[in-house]
């Protein structure tokens, strides 16, 4: 694994704070009706975002989630600014404002989604991991979702064959205990999601995935067996979000006491708790990064905001084109 040092500590607690801040504006900007549609937001779970991509390799790693997906091209490279405009539906948008909050996507920076079909990404991942394999790719896919996408056939198709041709992939749920509002518990006769692994004697087991550092040594074991032919991991990346499953979720399954209880364990106060015991920082420092945080988070508000909308004819270009058809000719 990558040596995991002061500056390591000190770029998690940047990255998590500002991906925390991102998505507090955009809370805040759908309340103000700016972002439509549906928004899930990621408050809580960083930690399994800031391990991730510490273990992995940006120049060639692939990524693929959910909907949840908001902070994750942001850690891949995606300039932040774009992925905000994109869930304001704008055209300087990562898709031109057509894919929304469900569906970001770059290909540049190897994050393909942005996945509304519970479950859908899982053979995708797969998928990616056999075109790998297939043309000798020295690539490695991560492939996350929840803990209700756990529940979907599909796992068990994509687990089977990533078993049989040893694809490089490695399959996170982040399980943050309670899917859409249904605990894991009331789905399942045990709650031990990752033990789904052993009916194809894949390498499982859970992770403490509020510490980002245990998440990076997980991520690691898991990247370099399949870098190196040994084929999937399934990791079971213990998590919590704060908010709800969506904007629109009044989370009457869970106590207010139990979310505090969580934020006990923070990962962002985690990291920053270890950098003051170790004085990787001061308090100046500490707030410089903070005041950058806030700085960039306004810069992407105020991004979006002046940014144009797409033309309507654009909905055309990109969906549908036909030689013998010149009546909606493409731009695209």
């Amino acid at each position: 694994m990558k040596e995991i040092t002061k500056e390591t500590y000190l770029k998690w607690y940047e990255d998590m704070f500002f991906w925390r801040k991102f998505e507090d504006k955009l809370a805040q900007v759908y309340i103000q009706q700016k972002v439509r549609g549906f928004l899930h937001l990621y408050n809580g779970q960083e930690g399994i975002l800031a391990g991730a991509l510490h273990a992995m390799d940006l120049d060639k790693d692939r990524m693929i989630t959910a909907y949840r997906n908001h902070v994750q091209p942001i850690g891949m490279g995606v300039d932040p600014r774009k992925v905000m405009a994109e869930l304001y539906g704008k055209k300087t948008g990562t898709s031109q404002g057509m894919g929304g909050s469900m569906h970001i996507f770059s290909k540049e920076h190897r994050f393909y989604g942005g996945h509304g079909i519970v479950g859908g990404q899982i053979p995708l991942g797969a998928g990616i991991a056999f075109g790998d394999k297939y043309f000798n790719r020295d690539n490695v896919t991560l492939t996350f979702f929840g803990d209700g996408a756990a529940r979907q056939g599909t796992l068990h198709e994509a687990f089977n064959m990533a078993m049989n041709w040893k694809l490089p992939v490695v399959f996170c749920v982040e399980n943050n205990g309670y899917a859409m509002g249904t605990s894991v518990k009331r789905t399942s006769n045990h709650e031990d999601i990752w033990k789904l692994g052993l009916g194809y004697e894949m390498p499982c087991g859970p992770v403490d995935a509020m510490n980002p550092e245990k998440v990076a040594e997980a991520m690691s074991e898991a990247i370099d067996r399949a870098r190196s032919g040994g084929g999937p991991t399934f990791l079971d990346l213990k998590t919590y979000r704060y908010r709800g499953h969506s904007m629109s979720d009044a989370q009457k399954y869970r106590t207010k006491d139990e979310v505090k209880e969580y934020q006990k364990i923070d990962p962002i106060s985690q990291v920053l708790e270890k950098i003051k015991e170790n004085d990787w920082a001061t308090e100046e420092e500490i707030k410089t990064i903070d005041k950058r945080v806030k700085d960039l988070v306004t810069e992407c508000e105020k991004f979006a905001d002046e940014s144009e909308y797409p033309e309507t004819s654009l909905m055309y270009d990109a969906v549908y084109e036909q030689e013998d058809y010149p009546f909606t000719p493409h731009k695209i």
